[in-house]
């Protein structure tokens, strides 16, 4: 078959695809995806984790096949996102600073893209009225190092107060667990992502005492963000910039039609309620991705757990060692909105 058939044939399947995600939330994708030559690797491995607003990862299903990904796989969670990202995953969205001592370790893991800010919200019981007040409380997290752990440690160390002596932590290996530890009021804290505020709000338990959407500095800098292995963006770099701009197109796509992608999210099974769903995307700034710098973000964390000794590299090396945004600033001037 000739060059001008295969491409024929790639933008039949192309145009088959979008309608599954409406024609006007594609406009510019098509030129863009034909101009880059095909991925060296059609299998890509996503993690699959219950958080609402890791949205444009499962809305990127779609346009991962237009790509020219034929086998897209969502792995199950090992532990932490960079554990599974180092084990079984090609890429994967992230919490802010929920990498960094994985990097300061040496995982062969690097941020790749920022997504969107907040998401995040810090929720207590009476009488703890903000994040000062939980000096010397318990605070419930999935693991030591997990992702809220890291994420609550950067806060507590921006206001003054070491996670390492002045929190009383209590773990859970069970996946959302921390939320019925806080709805038993075993702890006096935890944080919450979507959709567990929505689900505590309904029930009229506890008050939010901090909001990364809303709240300075948090609201500032990115709350997700893309990883991939270091391994697959140097052996596979077509296929990086392919899937990632999938993902950010989705992002996109967030942004711009909520309801559209509230409707995948419920039709794929992440989210058996579309209202719920529709208010998390339409909470979150999907578009942030084509304005702000994600070494920022990657820089702001990695002082306050460098200050209080929870990793060594400093933010300057942390960047250096676990950050490649050479794609990113491709796909900003291909996909300018």
């Amino acid at each position: 078959m000739d060059d001008a058939r295969i491409h024929q044939a790639q933008r039949r399947a192309f145009l088959a695809r979008a309608s599954l995600l409406g024609a006007a939330t594609l406009a510019g994708f098509s030129r863009a995806a034909f101009a880059d030559p095909p991925p060296e690797v059609t299998r890509i491995r996503l993690v699959r984790v219950p958080a609402l607003c890791f949205a444009p990862q499962y809305v990127a299903e779609e346009l991962l096949h237009l790509e020219g990904f034929t086998e897209v796989e969502y792995v199950k969670l090992i532990e932490a996102i960079p554990s599974t990202l180092e084990k079984s995953a090609d890429l994967a969205m992230f919490g802010g600073p929920s990498i960094l001592p994985a990097i300061d370790a040496g995982y062969p893991i690097a941020a790749i893209s920022g997504v969107h800010e907040g998401c995040w919200e810090l929720l207590a019981h009476e009488p703890v009225k903000s994040i000062q007040d939980l000096r010397g409380r318990r605070v419930g997290v999935t693991s030591m190092r997990g992702v809220e752990h890291v994420w609550l440690s950067s806060m507590l160390a921006y206001v003054g107060i070491d996670p390492r002596t002045q929190i009383d932590w209590v773990t859970t290996p069970q996946w959302g667990g921390t939320k019925h530890l806080f709805m038993e009021k075993k702890v006096a804290a935890f944080l919450a992502f979507p959709p567990e505020p929505q689900d505590l709000r309904s029930m009229k338990i506890g008050k939010v005492i901090l909001n990364t959407t809303l709240d300075r500095p948090w609201s500032q800098y990115y709350c997700c963000m893309i990883a991939a292995h270091r391994d697959f963006i140097e052996k596979y770099p077509v296929a990086t910039k392919r899937a990632l701009r999938a993902m950010l197109k989705a992002a996109d796509i967030c942004w711009q039609n909520p309801e559209r992608a509230a409707r995948l999210l419920v039709e794929k099974g992440y989210e058996p309620r579309y209202e719920v769903a529709l208010e998390v995307l339409k909470t979150l700034s999907y578009n942030r991705w084509h304005t702000d710098d994600p070494a920022d973000t990657l820089r702001f964390h990695a002082l306050r757990l460098h200050d209080v000794g929870m990793i060594k590299s400093t933010p300057q090396q942390i960047i250096e060692r676990g950050s490649n945004f050479t794609f990113l600033n491709e796909l900003k001037k291909e996909l300018k909105a």
